[in-house]
């Protein structure tokens, strides 16, 4: 057993201190990862609160890990000490269900092993996250890097990387297509930088005019006040797929009127109460309307491969583990450009 520190809390209503942790034994497939930084996803709030049920304390958030390989297990290929290396949303799943089968972990129908705040597969171990030293994980659930890229920068794809990367992906995405991007934050500056690379006509809809040079910087070819009426008229009937990134409460309805002919909304976020939808929206002309999450482990490495053949990185504030509170204080309020990274370096002793 391997002893290190950590950011944890015990209580929904806790601020995260300092924690030590026990690092599971390594195993002949194992690889022991020296954390360098870690991204703060919105989701790390809303578990590390309790916000979605289940949540089981001492909590260790993170799953957007970026690393150096420190030990491997005997029976480990394909990873050396002192690669660079990722771990995301997962860390097992049980490997013989046809979501497995067809590579899809996240959909593991006896539930994967996500990287905090869940269990091993033995269904009794505690997993804990990225807000810590170092962390041991099954090398089919380690992602390489590209070693030339900026680390920190890198950290966030892990998570909002992979949840715009699928969709786009899923759905052919490509030169000649209109694009959405509903939102502006964590995720949806990935969407706009992605969607770019691929060859799309990237569309921005916010509702803050202060938002336009930015979307422009990102790759944006066009920025639509969704507040403003003559403008979200204008846009009917003109994309081939929307992602949704808002968790706030808002009218999808409004946008799917922006959807050509079988075009495609994709929702990302994850709104508190129930959305309104008026069947009406997807009928006449005939649109659809779903959903998605993550990526499995081949996807990851895909978008990833993807990202640094076009020099895609997220764009962050790198913070120290001592600020962390305030991150998430911030992070509420929508006070970061785009991704908080921690620098797992400052944590110390």
């Amino acid at each position: 057993m391997t002893q290190i520190l950590a950011y944890a809390l015990q209580h929904p209503q806790d601020q995260l201190v300092p924690f030590e942790l026990t690092l599971r034994k390594l195993k002949e497939q194992d690889i022991l990862i020296d954390i360098l930084y870690c991204g703060i996803c919105h989701s790390d709030i809303h578990q590390a609160r309790s916000e979605w049920g289940q949540a089981r304390y001492p909590m260790v958030p993170g799953h957007e890990i970026v690393g150096r390989v420190k030990q491997i297990g005997a029976k480990v290929i394909g990873f050396a000490i002192g690669d660079a290396v990722g771990v995301g949303c997962m860390v097992d799943s049980c490997r013989e269900c046809g979501s497995c089968q067809d590579e899809l972990q996240q959909f593991c129908s006896q539930g994967p092993s996500f990287t905090y705040n869940s269990l091993e597969q033995d269904k009794q171990t505690p997993t804990y996250g990225g807000y810590a030293k170092g962390i041991v994980v099954h090398e089919d659930f380690v992602l390489k890097i590209a070693p030339q890229l900026d680390l920190a920068r890198v950290a966030p794809l892990l998570c909002a990387g992979i949840t715009t990367y699928s969709p786009l992906r899923r759905w052919n995405v490509g030169p000649g297509q209109k694009v959405g991007i509903i939102g502006l934050g964590g995720l949806g500056h990935m969407g706009v930088k992605i969607a770019t690379a691929m060859g799309a006509e990237v569309s921005v809809f916010t509702t803050s005019l202060n938002k336009y040079e930015d979307a422009k910087a990102l790759g944006a070819k066009h920025v639509i006040l969704s507040k403003d009426e003559a403008a979200m008229k204008a846009a009917a009937k003109q994309f081939d797929l929307i992602l949704d990134t808002v968790s706030a409460k808002h009218d999808i309805n409004l946008y799917l009127a922006t959807l050509k002919r079988d075009g495609v909304m994709v929702s990302l976020g994850i709104p508190p109460e129930p959305v309104e939808l008026s069947l009406r929206s997807l009928l006449s002309p005939p649109r659809i309307l779903t959903g998605s999450s993550i990526g499995g482990i081949k996807e990851t490495q895909e978008m990833l491969d993807f990202c640094a053949q076009h020099r895609i990185l997220s764009d962050i504030e790198i913070i120290a583990i001592q600020d962390v509170n305030l991150a998430y204080e911030r992070l509420l309020k929508g006070d970061v450009k785009y991704r908080f990274v921690i620098d797992m370096q400052s944590l110390q002793g």
